[in-house]
């Protein structure tokens, strides 16, 4: 029999400072944190732990893989984040026309400077609603 792995059951995100981002992570996206233990603190991320801890590099660089969270409505999750304080790279943008979707995605960065993302698998022709806010 062969062994095949298929579930991500934890991701681990380096960030220099863990108070502030429990504080983006609670407060600014919304996470339902699991627990805390030291540097370590614990996310549920709809079944996979997202593990954020102080980095020991010094000085620290972010230098994690982009974390992409699926959203339903990116336009609508795109508004909501700018007024909670979420500085974005960019608006969300098509990435890709698919045969039976579109993706889009909008970028950010957490207090870090890790880069997360907003993705939306959106019907064919979705336009976002533009950046209502001003940001």
């Amino acid at each position: 029999m062969s062994i095949v792995l298929n579930q991500l059951g934890q991701v681990m995100l380096p960030v220099d400072d863990v108070d502030t981002a429990e504080a983006f992570y609670v407060d600014k996206l919304g996470l339902r944190k699991l627990y805390r233990f030291g540097d370590l603190l614990f996310f549920d991320c709809a079944g996979v732990r997202l593990l954020v801890e102080k980095s020991s590099a010094q000085p620290f660089i972010p230098s994690g893989s982009i974390l992409y969270f699926r959203v339903a409505d990116i336009s609508l999750c795109y508004q909501e984040f700018l007024q909670r304080g979420v500085s974005f790279i960019d608006q969300p943008h098509l990435i890709s026309p698919m045969e039976d979707h579109d993706l889009w995605m909008a970028f950010f960065k957490d207090p870090s400077g890790n880069t997360l993302a907003l993705m939306q698998e959106a019907p064919k022709g979705y336009q976002h609603s533009g950046d209502l806010s001003g940001g």
